[in-house]
């Protein structure tokens, strides 16, 4: 019963913050106001808040422009505590555009719709991406395509860091800067989250949204840790495997660090 409560509350209080927000979300987007892109971040803390994830957070973000952010992906949650901590916008699959709430919601903050399955786009999808890093905005690259299971970090694609090496020719000092961060869900109810609690926050691709979300919303009482990592300078001499590699280290300590509670403080 009091789950039952908790999912009906938490379902209200969505609504309503929702509800209050979108009228100037809307108005914003139609008349191309800047506060289309700091709006999200007061919608994404509010449901972080709402949904019970307590996210913690290390480094901060990058002053450099134009920046891509380069992070690890466990769950849709990623999109919520990253949306929440900084103004950013971000990359997502094709198929989230056609999914319910989620895909509305994102189609409402901005986010650039890849379909990796059509390789005639790509050119055109990774000048869209261009565009927004060019015009000052910081964008979101989840670099192993799909989600992990939390307790890892999957190897990253070094071809999705196309939009970077597309926006070299017109950036500032031809460069381009991109910053490692690193999630991971750490804390339950108070306690650390071990291999046994962590389905709780992972969303694998083989499981059902439904099932997880309301799970994530019974349980609630989640924490994340959010590590901003050293900004790493993309110019034409770098090699696009090799940073790969490289932020894909960075983020790979952050995250066994933080799953083993050694982060410094």
């Amino acid at each position: 019963m009091i789950a039952v409560l908790r999912i009906v509350l938490v379902a209200a209080a969505f609504l309503i913050v929702t509800l209050t927000l979108l009228p100037v979300q809307l108005a914003a987007l139609a008349t191309g106001h800047s506060l289309m892109r700091r709006l999200p971040r007061r919608w994404h803390r509010r449901i972080c808040r709402i949904i019970g994830l307590k996210v913690v957070v290390q480094g901060q973000l990058s002053a450099e422009r134009p920046l891509l952010i380069v992070s690890n992906h466990i769950s849709w949650k990623d999109i919520l505590v990253l949306g929440s901590v900084a103004d950013v916008v971000f990359i997502a699959k094709s198929e989230v555009r056609q999914w319910p709430v989620f895909g509305w919601l994102a189609r409402l903050q901005r986010s650039v719709f890849v379909d990796r399955s059509k390789p005639r786009e790509t050119g055109a999808q990774t000048s869209e991406v261009s565009e927004r890093l060019l015009a000052g905005e910081a964008v979101v690259l989840f670099a192993e395509g799909t989600t992990s299971d939390g307790n890892r970090v999957l190897p990253f694609k070094s071809s999705l860091f196309g939009a970077a090496s597309a926006a070299l020719p017109h950036a500032p000092d031809n460069t381009v800067y991109i910053q490692p961060v690193a999630i991971a869900y750490t804390g339950i109810h108070g306690l650390p989250m071990g291999r046994y609690h962590r389905p709780v926050a992972a969303w694998p691709g083989d499981v059902a949204l439904g099932p997880h979300l309301l799970g994530v919303v019974r349980e609630g009482a989640l924490e994340v840790d959010v590590v901003f990592g050293e900004t790493i300078a993309f110019d034409a001499a770098a090699d696009r495997k090799k940073t790969a590699r490289q932020v894909e280290a960075q983020i790979r300590s952050a995250v066994a660090a933080a799953l083993r509670g050694t982060l410094p403080d």
